[in-house]
């Protein structure tokens, strides 16, 4: 289900984790859900593929959010679905998504997928 949130078309997905609220929701903008259906046509990804979502301890500077197209469900994989993409999620990376907006940015220094995240911050200086 889309909703406006200052007027941009936003896709929320509830995570489902228990005593977690709307502020803990998946959001995906309708620049990123149209840039990855976009993505799959371009590419040929075969129907059986889903978009996985995936985290990683980037040290210092916060998490390391990742995105690709996969097939092999693992057992501890949590699905969705937002306007008929498929999305999984492992149960570890699904914390590091509450109240994570994916965006896609067009602008003067390039373009690509934007996690924007209310809680990640960098903890020190040392940009690693």
């Amino acid at each position: 289900m889309a909703e406006a949130i200052d007027d941009v078309k936003v896709y929320r997905i509830s995570t489902n984790v228990e005593g977690s609220d709307s502020n803990d929701d998946l959001m995906i903008t309708g620049a990123a859900l149209e840039s990855i259906n976009k993505a799959i046509v371009d590419n040929n990804i075969p129907k059986d593929f889903f978009l996985r979502f995936d985290s990683q301890s980037g040290g210092c500077s916060g998490m390391r959010y990742m995105l690709g197209f996969d097939n092999i469900i693992e057992d501890n994989d949590r699905h969705f679905e937002v306007d008929g993409l498929k999305i999984v999620i492992s149960a570890e990376s699904l914390f590091y998504y509450m109240g994570i907006t994916l965006d896609y940015v067009n602008g003067p220094h390039g373009s690509g997928f934007v996690f924007n995240s209310p809680f990640d911050a960098p903890t020190c200086g040392c940009s690693h």
